[in-house]
């Protein structure tokens, strides 16, 4: 059961976390300064970068069983990542808009602890019975 719900708890970790990461490389410059006044462009480009290659890794190399030890890490990275939204948006003032970092800095908690603790995914070798 706890599997299925960390299922679909990577899934949409990764599409919100996909989502946003493209959004913010496919803006311009001035779009994205407008929305977070306190970072450089620059600075908003990488951490959506880290966003994409984060949502990969949330669910390619469990759904492949290999390394699959990598989920909980990129899960924890974009909670990381999500952790400083979180706190960015406060303090940019916009404390209103606190809704959908704080929810998908939960989901990859949620997500890191569950894949390190609660259901952890054998890599393809191990499974293997001889």
């Amino acid at each position: 059961m706890i599997g299925r719900v960390l299922w679909v708890a990577q899934v949409l970790l990764a599409l919100g976390m996909a989502s946003a990461g493209v959004i913010k490389l496919i803006s311009d410059d001035a779009m994205l300064t407008s929305f977070y006044p306190i970072f450089p462009a620059l600075f908003i480009r990488f951490i959506g970068v880290c966003e994409i290659l984060g949502a990969i890794g949330v669910v390619v190399p469990a759904a492949l069983r290999i390394r699959p030890e990598l989920t909980p890490l990129a899960a924890a990275g974009l909670a990381i990542i999500m952790g400083g939204a979180v706190i960015s948006t406060i303090a940019m003032g916009a404390a209103s808009m606190i809704a959908s970092p704080l929810i998908l800095f939960l989901l990859a908690v949620f997500v890191a602890y569950g894949r390190w603790k609660l259901a952890p995914i054998a890599p393809r070798d191990a499974a293997r019975t001889y």
